[in-house]
């Protein structure tokens, strides 16, 4: 028996990147998706943020044509490690993986006691530091933009009464707070998308994704491939927004009487409509649920 966590969506990812010599695995995890791709011919840069990522992969997979770097994606010295790379295939993984998910010290359930950090890099403000110090029109954004509440200002506000008497430091905290706006008739569907919501501001991540992906693009060799893993919707639709105006050819206001921008399409949606998971694998993994696969295609004379 092991403890390796079967990574999402493998043989579609590996479908993707068929051909590739060089890949990114920009979310290392348990290196699932890496040992895959090496496997199929691939030369990998693997990369994480969580530094416990990186060393559980390298002593599992070796160095045999895997580079690793801890670092996240989105930063300058990943993002120039990717460039100076020129893989042919590169590949996002979003989200917490299932170990992190499982270890109740990093704070990403809401399984009792659980302490609140939901931090990825294990460096930075956490869960906590949000909901104990943020200004309540900060936390209701948070709620609304990432979560989809539309009760966001009464749990703002009843976090901030609650804090003003102990800060909330567990995750029973929170829970209880969200018990109170929602009602007796809330329960984990709702703990786990407010948990997220708090998860993706503490991490940044949106942020990130929006910033990260142009750059990663402009990686590719031509004719390369950018391959996204989203689990949530405000994820799912900066990627979707992204990949369709690069499949643009032109990108102009529609008022505009004369085309003043490339005028020609980055590359192409390859395929046109999200890879979702098969039931097999939803019935072998229900957290791959929500999972959906998006892939862009770099023209060949980018």
């Amino acid at each position: 028996m092991t403890d390796f966590h079967l990574p999402v969506l493998l043989d579609a990812v590996v479908q993707s990147a068929a051909g590739a010599t060089r890949a990114v695995d920009c979310t290392l995890g348990d290196g699932g998706h890496t040992e895959a791709m090496r496997a199929a011919g691939a030369t990998v840069l693997g990369i994480d943020r969580d530094p416990e990522a990186i060393v559980r992969a390298r002593q599992r997979l070796g160095t045999d044509r895997i580079q690793y770097l801890y670092a996240p994606y989105a930063s300058s010295e990943a993002l120039t490690a990717i460039a100076g790379f020129r893989p042919e295939f590169i590949l996002l993984d979003l989200g917490v993986s299932s170990r992190q998910f499982d270890d109740e010290g990093l704070g990403f359930t809401f399984r009792r006691g659980a302490a609140l950090d939901m931090r990825m890099s294990r460096s930075g403000p956490t869960a906590a530091d949000l909901l104990n110090t943020a200004l309540a029109g900060e936390l209701a954004g948070v709620f609304a933009e990432y979560g989809d509440e539309p009760r966001a200002r009464r749990l703002a506000d009843e976090i901030v009464q609650r804090r003003a008497h102990a800060p909330l430091a567990i995750s029973d905290d929170f829970v209880n707070a969200i018990r109170r706006v929602l009602g007796p008739r809330s329960g984990p569907g709702d703990f786990a998308r407010l948990f997220q919501a708090v998860r993706i501001a503490v991490n940044d991540e949106l942020r990130g994704l929006a910033l990260a992906l142009p750059a990663l693009r402009d990686s590719l060799a031509p004719g390369g491939r950018l391959a996204v893993i989203s689990y949530h919707s405000g994820e799912d639709r900066v990627v979707k927004h992204l990949f369709r105006e690069w499949a643009t050819a032109c990108v102009c206001p529609p008022v505009q009487p004369i085309c003043t921008c490339r005028g020609r399409p980055l590359g192409r949606l390859a395929p046109r409509k999200p890879i979702l998971p098969s039931t097999d694998e939803l019935a072998a993994n229900p957290r791959a649920r929500s999972a959906r696969l998006r892939v862009f295609q770099v023209a060949d004379d980018a």
